[in-house]
């Protein structure tokens, strides 16, 4: 199991937030200071969100998360702000291994195909960001649906992979919730990597026995609830 340390980027500083709360960013320096701490403590892959891409601009950051692709050579899947076909044609061809599509693959699922096949599935990942069993969209603040059906859907139009977020325990620090976890694993064939409240070697170890492909850390390693060499040693 693969584990992603979240290299969250907002003002060109390194951040985590709580629940997604722009006013609740604490900083940590810059994402490729970042970026190498994590690649020095094992990591082989990074989860990077363009935060400013989020809130407004897609292109945000762009050089800085150039700078880190091309700095650190390994696997970078960056979610945050793609909200077009061309969005994210601009990304991957910057060297980013894999897009994952948020709100735009809900409200044009037909992105999710398009991008399937001029890309490869493998460089897909549909985001599903769940709270209560629906979908939540437009930075987490619209339903759009059963979790599980969007799952399927986005399956059916040639995603590679899928992020799951438990919108309800991101950024808390308390834990993760199996069973939305161990559902959507039922329903689907796709490799999943699981974000939101992934705090402990315990939480991990949960994870990798329901045979998730990945999990995100963020918060828990930015506050020191868990050490990045812990969370290695979990996910054997």
């Amino acid at each position: 199991m693969m584990v992603f340390p979240a290299v969250d980027i907002l003002g060109g500083q390194c951040v985590q937030l709580v629940q997604g709360k722009r006013e609740s960013a604490r900083t940590f320096g810059t994402p490729l200071e970042n970026a190498r701490r994590w690649l020095d403590a094992g990591a082989e892959a990074l989860h990077v969100v363009n935060l400013d891409g989020a809130f407004g601009s897609a292109r945000a950051n762009a050089e800085m998360i150039r700078e880190v692709v091309e700095e650190t050579g390994v696997f970078v899947q960056l979610g945050g702000g793609i909200r077009s076909r061309e969005d994210a044609r601009a990304w991957l061809e910057t060297g980013v291994g894999r897009v994952i599509l948020g709100t735009v693959a809900v409200r044009e699922p037909e992105i999710v195909r398009d991008l399937s096949l001029e890309f490869g599935p493998e460089q897909v990942m549909a985001g599903v960001d769940a709270r209560g069993g629906a979908v939540v969209i437009e930075g987490w603040q619209e339903e759009a649906g059963d979790y599980l059906a969007w799952a399927e859907r986005f399956e059916m139009l040639g995603a590679g992979s899928l992020l799951f977020t438990n919108v309800a325990v991101e950024g808390l620090c308390q834990g993760i919730e199996t069973r939305p976890v161990a559902r959507l694993l039922e329903r689907t064939s796709l490799p999943v990597v699981v974000a939101g409240g992934v705090t402990s070697a315990a939480d991990v170890r949960a994870l990798r026995d329901l045979g998730v492909a990945g999990v995100v850390l963020g918060s828990a390693l930015y506050n020191g609830k868990i050490t990045f060499e812990e969370a290695l040693e979990a996910a054997r």
